[in-house]
């Protein structure tokens, strides 16, 4: 077997178009004239099998609906999905668990802090089905039904909105990127979608996987009309820009051979738009934006 990965959704929170937003970009995704984007979620497996979901977007339930490969099935209440891999506690990232609720016996991976400020949500996910909530940061990674080895690696220390400035939360990193090797083939996919800094384990996991999946909320430090940098390659807002001096598009032109994938793509960002500048710019250095439902195959 190989390992396959299906981009569920590839915007960031609030898809695209933005419900809010009178933009020029999201006026054309209304009009027709630029593919409409769900939030960011993936799904991966190493046997075709045995399902994992990296991240849990709002919009899943569409999203399931529409991936054939993880429909239910042969049983009235029979699944391929066996559990999520959070990268984070983002209310983009961890709502859609709500529409997984009665499915019995899933895992799902987290940091401390996230599994922390979850905790309610765990409780009423409880009352449904029992689940089991692991150490995503275990060190050493953790093996996932369906023959795939994890490795997590912290990436930033980007704190949800909605947590209270003093919540009794592990002081550990809340950010985390995954690297994904399939035992039977070696193929390795590192998953990436929030970024707060660049750094050296970055530079290694990108050099040494076959697709990287990696944050491309902002193509620019100036993009909202606020700062996005704060210098030093460090992101204000928890989201590394994809050009600049200390953006993550240089770094990555220098893995070469490796399939470089931006997602989680806010809707003010111009690579939204196929026949935009910044989408020219990104292809001349070897990166892909791809379509919602994308299939990879490693």
């Amino acid at each position: 077997m190989v390992v396959r990965v299906v981009l569920l959704g590839t915007a960031a929170g609030g898809g695209f178009p933005q419900w809010n937003c009178a933009c020029a970009l999201c006026a054309a995704a209304r009009d027709g004239k630029l593919p409409s984007r769900t939030g960011e979620c993936a799904a991966v497996t190493g046997n075709g099998r045995d399902w994992w979901l990296l991240n849990a977007s709002p919009d899943l339930r569409t999203r399931l609906a529409a991936t054939p490969a993880l429909w239910p099935g042969p049983g009235p209440r029979e699944t391929l999905l066996r559990g999520v891999l959070l990268t984070d506690a983002e209310a983009g990232h961890v709502t859609g668990l709500a529409e997984l609720r009665g499915t019995a016996d899933l895992k799902v991976y987290a940091a401390p802090p996230v599994r922390a400020v979850l905790a309610p949500v765990r409780a009423a996910l409880d009352r449904y089905a029992h689940w089991e909530w692991a150490e995503g940061l275990a060190e050493g990674g953790f093996v996932l039904a369906g023959g795939l080895v994890v490795t997590p690696h912290p990436v930033g220390a980007k704190i949800p909105r909605y947590v209270p400035a003093q919540a009794p939360v592990p002081p550990r990193p809340w950010v985390t990127a995954y690297r994904i090797e399939d035992l039977a083939t070696g193929g390795v996919l590192v998953y990436a979608p929030c970024v707060g800094a660049w750094s050296p384990v970055l530079d290694e996991l990108c050099a040494e996987a076959d697709c990287v999946l990696l944050d491309g909320t902002f193509f620019a430090a100036d993009e909202t009309g606020a700062s996005v940098g704060s210098g030093a390659g460090q992101a204000a807002t928890g989201h590394l820009p994809v050009t600049g001096p200390d953006g993550s598009l240089a770094r990555l032109a220098r893995q070469l051979g490796v399939r470089r994938i931006y997602t989680h793509l806010d809707h003010t960002n111009p690579l939204l738009d196929p026949a935009s500048p910044a989408r020219a710019r990104v292809a001349g250095y070897g990166a892909e934006i791809l379509p919602d439902g994308a299939e990879l195959i490693l």
